[in-house]
């Protein structure tokens, strides 16, 4: 059972390497921002991931306590690497495109980053300061 157990964690480290190696290979390697922003996000989740994981497994398995310290990192990186790479993309979508540039959006006609022209205008016209007497 001690021979299997440290395989499970020679094995999750192996994976972290890879996932870790392929992610630095894409982020150098991918053409444009939005494909690179993939390739470092999936290697966080999982190369990460895969170490604290063996780590926590090694550490229940041969040294006889549950670290809930990096159960808490594990989480909050599983929970904070997607929501990061949204916010990194719509930054991107922002500063990079118009309404016009966008591509069709599909049955309701209505990108949730861009203001429709009648938004923008109703925006505009809020905050127009008011005309001096």
């Amino acid at each position: 059972m001690e021979t299997l157990l440290e395989f499970l964690v020679a094995a999750l480290l192996v994976m972290a390497g890879i996932f870790g190696f392929v992610g630095s290979y894409g982020l150098i390697k991918l053409n444009d921002q939005m494909s690179r922003l993939h390739a470092p996000t999936k290697a966080t989740t999982l190369g990460v991931g895969g170490v604290l994981l063996a780590s926590m497994l090694h550490a229940a398995a041969f040294e006889k306590y549950v670290s809930y310290h990096e159960l808490m990192i594990t989480l909050f990186l599983f929970l904070t690497a997607p929501v990061t790479a949204n916010f990194i993309a719509k930054v991107h979508i922002h500063r990079q495109e118009t309404r016009a540039s966008m591509p069709e959006a599909g049955g309701d006609d209505h990108w949730a980053t861009h203001d429709t022209p009648e938004d923008e205008e109703r925006r505009q016209t809020a905050h127009t300061p008011p005309a001096e007497d």
